[in-house]
């Protein structure tokens, strides 16, 4: 190995971690107190830009929507439409396909089998590619879909209008999301974050020239919102083209990449179920809520309560990514014991936050509300709602995390199972139970919810806090070499 391969190797997973860890001729806590100070100087570089970037991401598709209101109340409701109904399918069921690089990119660059990355990288955009197919399909048919749905005709047709523009940004999710999962394997996320956010910038500019300047209308505002994320796609692909940093892990484009697809399909739709699995639950929560008789205020005060969820749970994905990131380097490069700790370590600093955020939740319970509405009644439903958004915030700062590692260690066909029982087998019965059976509303549905994701919590944190990582070392370097010689 030449001296920038071994650069390279000391760059992305930190020996000493796994030399305090053990040293046992120190004492344990003077251990414990260096190895706490070198993972947090591992895990924030990571976890903070990522949160920035989803932020940011998020912030761009809000801008969308608001360019979209200023054109009109029907404009505004048909692009909420779109991107609730339509936009968020396709970015959750890409995001999670993506995550199986996720896994071979981590644990290959901790192992030293830096070509890899590059091959799994290109891989997984072929696959996404072609999953992006069917998904064009339903773009293109949305209308017919929304009016089978219930939708008025009026609304639906806009609606699918402002799907049509969003077609193109399929296929850069199927292009961003391989390459931003090879980054993060190699611990690189401030570049990116720089690249979204100056294309946020500049996305705002070309909503204003092609909405209002141009008058492309509705059309236009998506379309604007497909090109800005293509703009992301070529600056993040120049920048591993041209860094000297990726001259080991990106050799260009190879055949080696179109072999075994299908074996990567299914790694990647075990990720793609885990993930979309989580997001639908508690976009189910607001549908139930819509049957409740005389929904209006509930689906107004659930609507604020999640918006606040879900703009705190960009913290969540941000430790989730760093989380995927620290334990499968680690598992790569055979560090057992920095992999536990790091286990450890991000899940006490996630839930630290999360404790923070609910009790600021609880204390403004009362006025909260008011960023979004002057309503009184609303601000009071909303503050009745609040301890179960803390419960909730609570659980985002471990459960995300803990799907993390999950996705670091190659376990999401097994954490879907997991997903599947506990969200839809006993936490959506239970929530219709309470809430319609015995009367209790809005409070009975989400108390329902809460219990399904505390148990799915339960399980992944009694699953992670029995696993040998040892053998999860032998797991990793058994899968790097039979992915290796495919």
């Amino acid at each position: 190995m030449d001296s920038e391969r071994q650069g390279l190797l000391n760059c992305h997973s930190d020996s000493r971690l796994e030399e305090v860890l053990s040293d046992t001729s120190v004492a344990i806590w003077k251990r414990l107190i260096s190895a706490t100070w070198i993972e947090l100087n591992l895990l924030f570089p990571l976890a903070g830009p990522a949160v920035l970037v989803y932020v940011i991401n998020s912030l761009m598709s809000l801008v969308t929507r608001v360019f979209a209101g200023h054109l009109g109340n029907l404009e505004l409701a048909a692009a909420n439409l779109g991107n609730s109904g339509v936009q968020l399918l396709a970015y959750g069921l890409m995001l999670g396909m993506g995550s199986a690089v996720e896994t071979l990119c981590g644990q290959a660059y901790g192992g030293n089998k830096y070509d890899m990355l590059g091959i799994y990288m290109q891989r997984a955009i072929i696959v996404l590619t072609l999953t992006g197919i069917p998904l064009t399909l339903l773009y293109i048919f949305s209308k017919p879909i929304l009016l089978f749905l219930g939708e008025p005709l009026q609304l639906a047709s806009l609606a699918a209008l402002f799907v049509y523009g969003l077609i193109p940004q399929i296929y850069a999710y199927a292009v961003n999301f391989p390459m931003q999962k090879f980054l993060q394997a190699q611990s690189v996320v401030v570049p990116s974050t720089y690249i979204a956010a100056a294309t946020l910038l500049l996305h705002v500019l070309l909503s204003w020239l092609v909405v209002y300047k141009l008058g492309f209308g509705l059309i236009g505002s998506s379309f604007v919102l497909s090109l800005s994320w293509w703009i992301i796609v070529g600056a993040n692909f120049l920048y591993i083209l041209l860094a000297p940093r990726f001259k080991h892990t990106w050799t260009g484009f190879s055949l080696q990449s179109f072999s075994s697809l299908f074996p990567f399909l299914k790694l990647s739709a075990a990720s793609a179920v885990m993930l979309c699995l989580e997001t639908w639950y508690f976009q189910l929560l607001v549908l139930i809520t819509g049957l409740l008789h005389n929904p209006q205020l509930s689906l107004d005060s659930i609507s604020i309560c999640m918006s606040i969820s879900g703009l705190m749970l960009h913290i969540g994905f941000g430790f989730n990514a760093a989380a995927s990131v620290r334990v499968s380097n680690e598992l790569g490069a055979g560090n057992a014991k920095s992999a536990a700790f790091s286990v450890i370590v991000v899940n006490m600093v996630s839930l630290g936050i999360a404790v923070i955020e609910a009790m600021v939740v609880l204390a403004l319970r009362h006025v909260v509300s008011y960023a979004f509405t002057d309503g009184e009644t609303v601000a009071n439903a909303v503050s009745d709602l609040c301890p179960y958004l803390a419960i909730t915030l609570i659980l985002n700062g471990i459960q995300p995390v803990l799907s993390g590692v999950a996705v670091g260690c190659g376990w999401q066909a097994l954490v879907a199972y997991v997903n599947v029982a506990c969200y839809y087998g006993i936490g959506i019965p239970l929530g219709y139970i309470l809430g319609f059976r015995f009367s209790l509303g809005v409070q009975g549905i989400w108390s329902g919810m809460i219990g399904g994701t505390m148990l799915q919590t339960l399980i992944l944190l009694w699953i992670t806090l029995r696993t040998d990582w040892t053998k999860e070392v032998d797991t990793a370097r058994k899968r790097l070499n039979a992915w290796d010689k495919k």
